[in-house]
């Protein structure tokens, strides 16, 4: 036999494409050639594959050997090619049987023919289970996350010479997959002292996935009032978790002992992040922090500092979900549905309009400062709060707030709710409803006493379309943590004062 098959995949954003490897021992000089659209990484295979055979106790074929990677339109990169490339050069020139009619390959191989970890295998092996292939080969040490996804059989393989064995004699090579419990919580409420007020904008943001900005001085607890929020949401559901572990996958973030993750992200970059570090893109293309706080958290402290560059590219991910990077060679898709929390203070000392401490910035330099953030960037935010000084009363006296658990059953009380309103639709949360959804569910069930408070807001706020949707939003979600159907002036009341004055 001179030719020889083997299936394999290709990583476009988080999803997993299939990708045929077809292996030609022809006759002529020595020849080793890699066709079908390769980048550097895989056309660098020829010397790994030559040396990992060669040392792994086999003999590399010295004849023409082609190698295609079909199909030949889509871009192929990284190393996870070698393994797949080797077994077909192998099964093609006569030196292993073919164990691998309905099997997926990948990895990275060493010269002396071990296998080395490689990033992507969570999307990989979803897409053979989409595809019906019925096993994987994957590095030993990635079959933990390998099995992670049902209704795929994984093996796992520390060297090249294991392929001399039968595909049951594989599995001393894998690892028994542990049990992933979840982390305990970090950060609680109740260690937070006073702002009790903004602990409850919390709670409404946790509900019903809306975005939150807290403005106050340094020292006001913005932070640990940040860190304590992805302690008041319900863990990740399966598929939830494979979704956000995909990311973490491509990233090559996840932790080879727990490949999947259980709780929500919470991602908190340093303002001087860069643009493409924050939203995802690179020479080779990947998440960036917006994606890797799917389905969680996004806290970016010191709001006006980032780059103006930056924060303007969060625009269209908040509104749509996901990130589209594009580039001469295609554009790649990565989820972005997240939470954004941020913190600023009112002013660069950061004492502008405190009780205690004078603020030392002219009043130029106060405007200038809270320009930096445009509008239409704050017009994505659901939620303002103020976070002033906590007084020495408060700081001594015993807690008095909830602990986050207390705070948590609520608000996933609040969010069965939403999950059985919205069953039919794509959205999971509040926050999430499009216009239609916000006129079936919070205007016509918006009792009659509260249509003059929503029409004075409106007019007393100068609410744009998008923040008029906002308001009936964050309503929604203070109405669902009351257990009610209808929307009460209380319940208006309340998303209406979480609005920024004079910003819309």
């Amino acid at each position: 036999m001179t030719l020889a098959q083997i299936r394999s995949g290709a990583l476009q954003g988080i999803d997993g494409i299939p990708v045929d490897v077809e292996v030609d021992i022809g006759s002529g000089l020595p020849a080793f050639n890699i066709v079908g659209l390769p980048d550097a990484a895989v056309q660098e295979a020829r010397e790994r594959v030559r040396s990992a055979i060669r040392n792994a106790g086999y003999e590399f074929p010295l004849r023409r050997i082609t190698v295609n990677l079909a199909p030949a339109d889509v871009r192929k990169e990284g190393p996870i090619y070698d393994l797949p490339i080797a077994v077909a050069i192998l099964i093609a020139s006569g030196q292993i049987e073919n164990h691998f009619a309905d099997t997926a390959l990948m990895g990275e191989l060493s010269l002396d023919g071990r296998l080395r970890h490689v990033s992507g295998v969570l999307p990989f092996v979803a897409m053979c289970h989409s595809e019906r292939i019925a096993s994987v080969v994957v590095p030993a040490e990635d079959v933990r996350e390998a099995r992670m996804v049902g209704g795929v059989s994984a093996f796992g393989l520390q060297s090249l010479d294991q392929l001399k064995l039968a595909p049951p004699d594989w599995e001393h090579a894998e690892l028994p997959a542990p049990e992933c419990e979840p982390a305990a919580m970090a950060h609680d409420l109740s260690v937070v002292r006073g702002q009790e007020h903004v602990k409850r904008a919390l709670e409404v943001a946790a509900s019903g996935g809306h975005n939150l900005m807290m403005q106050g001085p340094p020292g006001s607890g913005k932070t640990l009032l940040a860190r304590a929020l992805p302690g008041l949401i319900a863990p990740l559901t399966p598929l939830e978790s494979i979704d956000v572990s995909k990311v973490y996958s491509v990233a090559g973030l996840l932790s080879r002992t727990q490949p999947l993750l259980r709780e929500r992200p919470f991602r908190s970059p340093h303002h001087t992040i860069s643009h493409a570090g924050l939203v995802g893109g690179g020479s080779m293309i990947r998440p960036g922090e917006v994606s890797l706080a799917h389905r969680g958290v996004l806290f970016l402290d010191e709001f006006p500092e980032f780059s103006g560059k930056a924060l303007e590219a969060l625009r269209e991910p908040l509104e749509a979900g996901v990130v589209t990077i594009s580039r001469a060679r295609g554009s790649v898709t990565f989820p972005a549905r997240i939470l954004l929390v941020a913190a600023m203070n009112p002013c660069p000392c950061g004492y502008y309009g405190d009780s205690r401490r004078p603020c030392s910035c002219s009043e130029s330099t106060v405007s200038r400062y809270q320009r930096r953030v445009s509008g239409p960037m704050l017009d994505r935010f659901d939620l303002f709060t103020e976070v002033p000084r906590v007084e020495y009363e408060e700081l001594t006296g015993a807690p008095t707030g909830e602990r986050s658990g207390a705070v948590r059953d609520r608000v996933i009380a609040a969010r069965a709710m939403q999950a059985e309103r919205l069953a039919s639709k794509s959205s999971m949360v509040n926050s999430e409803m499009d216009p239609v959804d916000v006129r079936r569910y919070c205007q016509e069930r918006l009792e009659d006493d509260a249509r003059p408070l929503l029409a004075s807001a409106t007019e007393r706020l100068g609410l744009s379309a998008r923040s008029f949707h906002r308001v009936l939003k964050v309503a929604r979600t203070v109405a669902d943590l009351d257990g009610s159907e209808t929307i009460g002036t209380a319940h208006l009341a309340e998303a209406v004062q979480y609005r920024r004055r004079g910003s819309d």
